[in-house]
């Protein structure tokens, strides 16, 4: 079993999150530790330590630094990865994540401008009287078919990633109404929305819903999905790129 990036990446966070902010640090490690069903020495073993430094941090010998913390989650990962992803699948599901709706979520390294975030995309933008001073901090690729057709209301907020300042960018769309629909009665909105797809004629309806809820919608004219998703992960990757 395999799961995309982006939702071990979440779940990461999340779990890195928990121990930063727990009120006993110590115990959250030990916790965590417990729950994906791993030894204090096994998983010494993959952080490259003795099994008495574990011990050490989870007794509250020591102090963990978010260095340490990024390590002990990711062993975790790893040994769960091992396992076919048993523990973190759960946790997926317990977030209401369902699989292959969500291509790919990641945040930028400095917000863009609208007109960065067109070039990142090969875009056109087909609304440019709104939004000029628009700024993304990230972006959630989406297959929108699946979308539609599988995600519930509460569901849709899982698109929004780490902050509802982003483009959702939604691809095979065949005129990019029905996007813009989901758009039209979720209760948060998006930054921006990229749709990718249409090669004709994008539904003048599309355009006239994200006029009226303020929000930039942009037509991607990259050659195919794959491209798409790599401008976006080459642009949250590389600062440099950006300017």
């Amino acid at each position: 079993m395999s799961l995309d990036d982006y939702v071990v990446l979440l779940i990461a966070k999340r779990i890195a999150g928990d121990i930063v902010f727990s009120d006993d640090p110590r115990s959250s490690l030990r916790k965590w530790r417990e729950y994906f069903e791993v030894s204090q020495a096994d998983l010494a073993r993959l952080m490259g330590v003795s099994p008495s430094v574990i011990s050490d941090y989870e007794k509250g010998r020591r102090v963990p630094g978010a260095g340490f913390v990024r390590r002990y989650v990711s062993a975790l990962l790893e040994f769960d990865r091992l396992r076919g992803w048993r523990k973190v699948s759960s946790i997926a599901a317990s977030l209401g994540i369902i699989p292959g709706v969500v291509i790919d979520m990641m945040e930028f390294p400095r917000p863009l401008s609208l007109d960065e975030l067109v070039d990142v995309v090969r875009g056109v933008l087909l609304t440019p009287e709104v939004g000029g001073d628009r700024l993304v901090y990230g972006y959630t690729l989406v297959d929108s078919i699946k979308a539609i057709l599988t995600l519930s209301g509460i569901q849709y907020s899982i698109l929004f990633g780490m902050t509802p300042e982003r483009a959702i960018v939604f691809t095979n769309v065949q005129t990019g109404r029905s996007p813009m629909v989901a758009v039209r009665v979720s209760p948060v909105k998006p930054s921006v929305v990229v749709i990718h797809g249409p090669r004709e004629r994008v539904d003048p309806l599309a355009v006239e819903i994200a006029k009226r809820d303020n929000v930039p919608l942009i037509l991607s004219l990259a050659k195919s999905v794959e491209e798409l998703r790599d401008m976006l992960r080459s642009a949250s990757r590389s600062p440099s790129q950006l300017t």
